[in-house]
């Protein structure tokens, strides 16, 4: 198992006293991975820190209104692809079928497409399937690192380190289109009720979709979806 891609997966997961106890073993893989950088390691050192020291209530609070109530930083990767079209469903049943076919079964209730389970499965799979899928991906990294720099989040470390982990730079034409997109005001509910009205995700089967590998989907990455609504003035 890929120890650094399991510990990612753990730091973008809800907070709880049991990921604050393994902080120190998280920690301590991070900073022994070779294939980041001193500075890129360093730069996680303050999410580890915090997570391991900070009030649970706080933390919980704080990984709520970033990643719950934030669609520009939803972890759900077909999010920033398909939305709520009918082609993420297809999208979806996809990639359980990858996951069933490698012998995954992700214990959770999240999505598959939720970068936590995607990190998990992907910490199993071997090297170069990892950095391509990463690569496809790098620009939806790319995007929520400057989305969490411009909060001031230590989160933004991961998805610097994730990018380097891929070894490949993020085509800047699709991160630049991803950032025009307005972000959400996380403290305007109303706004954000109206901003996820979304039509249903259908989970059927579907008799055209095979079983293609992980890379492929997200291969289909290259063009962000349009602009969520924004929120009324007041």
């Amino acid at each position: 198992m890929d120890r650094t891609l399991k510990s990612f997966s753990l730091l973008l997961s809800y907070p709880t006293r049991e990921l604050q106890h393994a902080m120190s073993e998280i920690g301590g893989v991070l900073a022994s991975d070779t294939r980041l950088t001193a500075a890129a390691r360093r730069a996680l050192r303050p999410l580890v820190e915090g997570l391991a020291g900070r009030d649970i209530y706080d933390l919980e609070e704080q990984f709520v209104l970033l990643f719950d109530r934030s669609r520009t930083l939803s972890l759900n990767l077909f999010e920033h692809v398909h939305g709520e079209s009918r082609d993420r469903g297809g999208a979806m049943v996809s990639l359980i079928e990858t996951y069933r076919d490698a012998g995954f079964d992700p214990a959770t209730s999240e999505l598959p497409d939720h970068l936590p389970v995607l990190l998990e499965f992907l910490s199993t799979r071997p090297s170069r399937e990892v950095r391509d899928t990463l690569t496809d991906a790098a620009h939806i990294f790319e995007a929520l690192q400057t989305r969490l720099e411009r909060r001031e989040s230590p989160y933004a470390a991961v998805f610097a380190a994730l990018i380097q982990i891929a070894g490949a730079k993020a085509n800047k034409d699709v991160v630049e289109a991803m950032l025009a997109q307005p972000d959400d005001d996380p403290t305007d509910l109303k706004a954000l009720d109206e901003v996820w009205e979304e039509s249903e995700v259908t989970f059927g089967p579907d008799p055209n979709a095979g079983c293609p590998q992980v890379r492929d989907m997200l291969a289909q990455m290259d063009t962000p979806i349009n602009p969520a609504p924004q929120a009324a003035a007041k």
